[in-house]
């Protein structure tokens, strides 16, 4: 099988309500990173100084030296930018997400205290704030564990909520196959909540941000005044709580860190959103773990036979008949590149159509060929497929009067003399009256045309057919 794994589909053309408490436009999720003493340092074992996410520009890592600089700046960050966004966020009684690192929350007693008194969930950001990309498995898996059990030491609990950030392609199945997580944050690929399936275990997934971050007052392109952050964060907050209004709820993410965001001059751009968003009607402050309960509740996972995961016999058996008696397209299909994408009857659709398209002349009129005629011999004997006997009877060409059946037999006869296969419509797009008046307007087509027109319908007929099957 030649599958494709990424997920470009998502949660469609038509993403579901939301249905946020009291009917909130927008939830405003809001993320302060734990990192200050989980970072890279020779102190905690590691073989070099930590180079990322800071105000020195261009760092690099030290190799077997202490950065004094960049610890200073990481302990500014535990110091005074924590509790200059803990007075912050607590006066205006705004809940907050914290992405504890294990190990920093252990060297961090008294912040850990003060999230707690303030009812701030805390969530894992992992055992130590390393880049996981070219960690073994065996070891990610082992300090996924070992992050559990140092969270629930100094926390008194385990985290209900994972983002590991600098993550390799094992993370998300690793953090999953745990089953012990109401949420895991490690994508950045929707503006709301989604399920994912791992096996016969359904993972809630909320996704995070890296553009409404304050990361990019130490990247390139980024912030370099508060004043750009706010704009930006203001932005996307006017654009969400819009698309609110109209319907369509979605979630902003905002993702902080102490060592960044906690500096007077940056934290003034925060401060004047919170001001803003609190200002506005139908504004939702949830922490992650208040997300994660209100989806499980009100979208709970619905799982259903997806095309990408069926074996070659189940696929033929579910799909070989969307195109008239003619398995052979979807025996055909089933090689393609079939992924998520094609789990839904728009993507399968397309998958088939491929097929149909680039078959040889020959193939694709012994399809038409397949296709019986409208309110025929094969219709009045009870022999259609029940595809096509629901689509005729959809039009009422199961209850024709005497006169309609002759001028109907006249006109396919007509038809097949002239073109050489049947007349071919998608019936449910369409009433008795205009199928007659396209089979009118058709029979004089010439042959070439009549044939392209023909194949088009037959791939119409196979999208409402799949309609019925599928998303």
């Amino acid at each position: 099988m030649n599958r494709y794994p990424r997920d470009f589909r998502g949660h469609g053309p038509n993403p579901p309500d939301a249905a946020w408490p009291g009917r909130a436009r927008i939830a405003v999720s809001i993320v302060l990173n734990y990192e200050e003493g989980g970072e890279n340092n020779i102190l905690h074992g590691d073989g070099q100084s930590e180079a990322f996410l800071s105000d020195i520009a261009g760092a690099q890592p030290w190799p077997g030296q202490r950065h004094w600089n960049m610890e200073s700046i990481y302990d500014y960050g535990a110091r005074a930018g924590f509790w200059r966004l803990h007075r912050l966020f607590t006066a205006r009684g705004i809940p907050v997400t914290v992405y504890g690192v294990a190990t920093a929350l252990a060297r961090n007693p008294e912040q850990v205290g003060a999230m707690q008194a303030a009812g701030w969930e805390i969530a894992s950001h992992g055992l130590k704030w390393v880049e996981h990309r070219d960690m073994p498995e065996e070891e990610e898996a082992r300090q996924i564990a070992e992050a559990f059990r140092l969270h629930h030491e100094v926390t008194g609990a385990p985290p209900q909520g994972w983002y590991t950030g600098r993550c390799s392609m094992n993370t998300v199945r690793l953090t999953a196959g745990t089953r012990r997580l109401a949420w895991i944050s490690d994508t950045y690929d929707d503006d709301l909540p989604y399920w994912a399936e791992f096996g016969d275990h359904d993972q809630l997934v909320i996704p995070y941000t890296l553009e409404a971050n304050d990361m990019r007052f130490a990247t390139a392109p980024g912030y370099v005044t508060g004043e750009q952050f706010f704009q930006y964060l203001k932005d996307s907050f006017d654009t969400l709580h819009a698309e609110g209004a109209e319907g369509r709820a979605k979630m902003f993410s905002i993702g902080l860190h102490n060592r960044l965001i906690g500096r007077p001059g940056k934290v003034a751009g925060l401060a004047r959103f919170l001001d803003y968003a609190q200002s506005h009607e139908g504004v939702w402050f949830p922490r992650r773990i208040d997300i994660a309960e209100h989806w499980r509740k009100t979208h709970p996972p619905a799982r259903f036979e997806r095309p990408s995961a069926m074996d070659r016999a189940r696929f033929l058996a579910r799909f070989g008949g969307i195109y008239e008696h003619s398995p052979w397209v979807a025996d055909r299909a089933f090689d393609l590149e079939l992924g998520p994408a094609h789990d839904s009857a728009a993507g399968l659709a397309n998958a088939l159509a491929r097929v149909f398209r680039s078959a040889s002349a020959e193939e694709r009129l012994a399809v038409l060929r397949a296709h019986p005629d409208l309110a025929g011999k094969l219709a009045q004997a009870r022999r259609l497929t029940a595809e096509s006997t629901a689509e005729q009877a959809s039009a009422a060409l199961d209850a024709l009067t005497d006169a309609e059946r002759e001028s109907f037999q006249a006109l396919n006869a007509e038809y097949v003399a002239r073109h050489g296969f049947p007349f071919i419509i998608a019936v449910r797009d369409n009433t008795k009256q205009s199928i007659l008046a396209a089979f009118k307007a058709r029979i004089a087509n010439d042959s070439a045309r009549e044939f392209a027109a023909a194949c088009a319908q037959v791939e119409r007929i196979a999208a409402l057919r799949l309609n019925d099957i599928l998303p």
